[in-house]
C-alpha cells in the first residue's frame, strides 16, 4: 500500500501544506495588522518570512511553527467558512495534471504490485493517471467521504486498485482538513486503515504527519500483532529531520521487528522513477508517452542582428501569476447594468462580474456586501477561476480583464478608458520623466488635432486578453486614443493617426513594443488591482518578455 500527502503532487503544481502555511499566515497578518500586502508580498524571502513569524509568536494565540496542529488552525483562522476553504483548494488544484510519479504508481497497480492508496490530498492525479493508464476509468475504486462503507467493501472484496481520500475529495459536501474536522476523522476509513496495515506493507510518500486522525491510526496499527507484514518504510525529503510523531511510529515499528524505516529520497517523482528501474516485467508504455508528450517551455532568447531570430516580434505578454480565485455573491438583482448600478449607488471600489452562479467581484468584503445587502445576500463565498473558462469570452475572463486594466492602471500611473473588448490605457501626467522614453521613440505625447481644437490625441496602448499556447496572455497595441471625437470630426482624428503613424516601420514598431512591453509589466513584479486587505484582490504578474515567431522548419 502507498499513503500520499501533498508532497507526492507538488510536481504537478499544487502547494504543499508548508506553501500554504505561509499563505495564511501572510493572510492572516495582512487582515490583523491592516498593513499593504505588498509589504509582505514576497514569502520566498526569509526576512519577510521572519517578520510574519515574528507576529504569530508575539501573538500567543497560534499553534508554534512546525506543530502538528499548525496548519489546520491557520488555515480555518484564514478561511473561516467552509465553502470558503472548499473553493480555496478547488482553486489551487485548478489545471493540474499528474506527474511522472502518478503514472508509475498507476503502473503499478496494473502490474499488481500495488493494490491500495490511501491519500490525504485534494486532487484528482491518482485517478488521472490510471484512467490514462488503464485506457479508461472504470478500473479504479475511489472512497470519498460521502461513502465511507464503501472503503471496508471495497477492500473485502478485494476489489483492486482502490483509492481512499482520508480527508474527503474537495467534491465532496464535507471538506476535512481543519482542527475540529480533522479531530472527527471518519471512524470507518480509520479502522479500515488499521485493519489494511495487519495484512499489507506500507509506503509513506509526500506526508508530514501532521494529521493526528491519521497519525493515530498508524500508531494503532504498529500496536496490533503481525502489523505491517512487507514493512513500514517512510519516505522523506529534505535534510530537516521528521516530526516527531514519524520518528516515535518507525521507532515502535522497529522495537516491534518490522522492517522499514526512514528512506532519504529526492523527490517523489524520482523515488519512483528508481523504482520502475527495479522491477522487471512492468507495461511501461503509459510512462514512455509521458515521457515524450512533456512540453518543455524557455524564455525565447533575446533577439540579436538583422536577419537571425525572430523573424517577428508579437505584441503578447504571458501571465505568469493571476487570480484563482473571487469573491461570489447570491442575491437578487439581475444583469450587468443592474450590478454596475448598485455599486455606484454606495461608491465603493470594486471590480464585478455577472455569470450564471451569481456577482462576481474582487474587492474588500465590507465593500462588496454594502452593494449588494440590500438585494437580498444568500450565498456569500469564494468561487474558483477555472482555467477551461478563460478560454473564451467568459464572466470570469471579463472580470480578470477589468481587474487587469484596473492593476495597469494604478500600478503603471496610467489613465484607463474602459471600452467592451479592448481597454485605453495612456500615460496620466505625459509631461512627468518617466515617459521620456516613450518621448525619444514617438515624439510628443499629446496635442490637438490642427483646425479641431476641440479633438485632443495621447499616444497610448489597448489591452485586452487573449487565449493562445494553454495559457492567457496580454496583448498589447500600441495606438492614438482621441478625446472629444464626434461624427463631424471623425474623419479628421482618422486622417491624422494614419498620418502621424503610417511611417512607423519596424525599428520604431519594435521600440514601441519594448517600451510598453517593459512598462506594463514592471519587471515582473506583483500588480494589484485595490490592495484590499480584509477581502479578495486580483493579484498578477506579468513577463516583459513578449511573443516571437520563427521561420517554419527553423
Amino acid at each position: 500500500m502507498w499513503l500520499l500527502g501533498a508532497g507526492a503532487s507538488a510536481a504537478a503544481g499544487i502547494p504543499t501544506a508548508w506553501d500554504m502555511i505561509w499563505e495564511f499566515k501572510q493572510r492572516i497578518y495582512v487582515s490583523q495588522k491592516r498593513v499593504s500586502l505588498e509589504s509582505v508580498t514576497d514569502l520566498g524571502n526569509p526576512a519577510i518570512r521572519a517578520q510574519l513569524q515574528s507576529y504569530f509568536d508575539a501573538s500567543g494565540t497560534f499553534p508554534a511553527t512546525g506543530s502538528p496542529e499548525e496548519y489546520a488552525n491557520l488555515f480555518e483562522a484564514a478561511w473561516p467558512n467552509e465553502g470558503d476553504r472548499q473553493t480555496y483548494i478547488s482553486g489551487k488544484i485548478a489545471g493540474a495534471k499528474p506527474s511522472y510519479g502518478h503514472f508509475a504508481l498507476a503502473t503499478f497497480m496494473l502490474a499488481k504490485l500495488t493494490k491500495l492508496v490511501w491519500t490525504t490530498n485534494f486532487d484528482t492525479l491518482i485517478a488521472d493517471a490510471c484512467a490514462k493508464v488503464y485506457d479508461g476509468t472504470g478500473a479504479l475504486t475511489t472512497v470519498a467521504l460521502d461513502a465511507p462503507a464503501l472503503a471496508s467493501e471495497a477492500l473485502s472484496g478485494q476489489r483492486w486498485p482502490v483509492e481512499v481520500k482520508l480527508h474527503g475529495d474537495f467534491r465532496s459536501r464535507r471538506l476535512k482538513n481543519t482542527g475540529d474536522e480533522l479531530r472527527q476523522q471518519d471512524a470507518v476509513l480509520r479502522r479500515a486503515l488499521v485493519d489494511a496495515c495487519r495484512t499489507s506493507g506500507l509506503i509513506v510518500a509526500g506526508y508530514s504527519g501532521r494529521d493526528d486522525s491519521v497519525m493515530d491510526a498508524l500508531a494503532d496499527a504498529v500496536a496490533q500483532p503481525n502489523s505491517f507484514p512487507a514493512g513500514l518504510f517512510w519516505l522523506h525529503k529534505g535534510e530537516n529531520p521528521p516530526l516527531p510523531r514519524v520518528t516515535s511510529i518507525l521507532e515502535s515499528a522497529a522495537q516491534k521487528g518490522i522492517d522499514g524505516g526512514l528512506v532519504h529520497i529526492e523527490n517523489f517523482d524520482e523515488a519512483l522513477r528508481d523504482l520502475v528501474r527495479l522491477m522487471e516485467g512492468l507495461n511501461t508504455e503509459a510512462l514512455e508517452q509521458f515521457a515524450t508528450s512533456r512540453k518543455r517551455w524557455t524564455a525565447p532568447p533575446e533577439a540579436t542582428g538583422r536577419k537571425r531570430f525572430p523573424v517577428v516580434r508579437l505584441n503578447g505578454l504571458p501571465m505568469s501569476v493571476s487570480p484563482t480565485v473571487c469573491r461570489r455573491v447570491v442575491c437578487n438583482i439581475g444583469g450587468y447594468s443592474e450590478i454596475t448600478a448598485a455599486v455606484a449607488a454606495v461608491n465603493v471600489d470594486i471590480v464585478v462580474g455577472r455569470t450564471r452562479s451569481g456577482v462576481l467581484a474582487f474587492g474588500s468584503d465590507a465593500d462588496v456586501r454594502a452593494a449588494f445587502s440590500p438585494f437580498g445576500i444568500t450565498e456569500f463565498d469564494l468561487h474558483a477561476i477555472e482555467t477551461h473558462r478563460l478560454r473564451y469570452d467568459s464572466g470570469e475572463r471579463g472580470l480578470l480583464r477589468e481587474a487587469l486594466s484596473r492593476a495597469l492602471a494604478r500600478e503603471g500611473e496610467l489613465t484607463r478608458i474602459r471600452r467592451r473588448v479592448t481597454d485605453l490605457l495612456m500615460p496620466a501626467q505625459p509631461d512627468d520623466s518617466s515617459w521620456a522614453d516613450l518621448q525619444k521613440i514617438v515624439g510628443s505625447l499629446t496635442g490637438t488635432v490642427r483646425g479641431h481644437p476641440e479633438l485632443v490625441w495621447r499616444e497610448g496602448v489597448g489591452v485586452r486578453l487573449e487565449w493562445a499556447e494553454d495559457r492567457v496572455w496580454l496583448v498589447f497595441e500600441p495606438r492614438m486614443i482621441f478625446e472629444g471625437i464626434g461624427d463631424d470630426n471623425r474623419f479628421a482624428a482618422t486622417d491624422f493617426a494614419r498620418e502621424r503613424t503610417v511611417k512607423r516601420y519596424n525599428r520604431v514598431l519594435n521600440d514601441l513594443i519594448a517600451f510598453w512591453a517593459s512598462r506594463l509589466a514592471r519587471d515582473g513584479t506583483e500588480q494589484r488591482a485595490l490592495d484590499v486587505s480584509a477581502g479578495v484582490d486580483a493579484v498578477f504578474n506579468l513577463s516583459s518578455n513578449t511573443a516571437y515567431s520563427r521561420r517554419i522548419g527553423a
